[in-house]
């Protein structure tokens, strides 16, 4: 079974910057796409960002120009640049995963969460 970790949640000013991390227990080459989620208390769990297997990437319109999502195959890390930070970010972000087996196997990974707050 493939696991996702992620790290890099703690408290931060507004306007302050975190950089979150989701290590995979295999390799990330053909997860496509991978995505980070986020869900505030109270709230619906939202997709906040994606990264394909060619790079192409998307984010919600409330994280465009501050957020930035990235990947690095040789160390199976996705990563999510998180600047600029707004109280309204505060929420446990998801790693999240879509891999594709030799055999058309679609399988689906989620990571247990890491918490961001944003406070001053």
């Amino acid at each position: 079974q493939v696991q996702l970790v992620e790290s890099g949640g703690g408290l931060v000013q507004p306007g302050g910057s975190l950089r979150l991390s989701c290590v995979a227990s295999t390799s990330i080459a053909t997860m496509n796409p991978m995505r980070w989620y986020r869900q505030a208390p109270g709230k619906q769990r939202e997709l906040v960002t994606s990264i394909t297997r060619g790079g192409f990437t998307n984010y919600a319109d409330s994280v465009k120009g501050r957020f930035t999502i990235s990947r690095d195959i040789s160390k199976s890390t996705m990563y999510l640049q998180m600047n600029s930070l707004k109280p309204e970010d505060t929420a446990v972000y998801y790693c999240n995963a879509i891999d594709v087996t030799s055999t058309r196997e679609i399988n689906e990974y989620w990571g247990r969460g890491t918490q961001v707050t944003v406070s001053s």
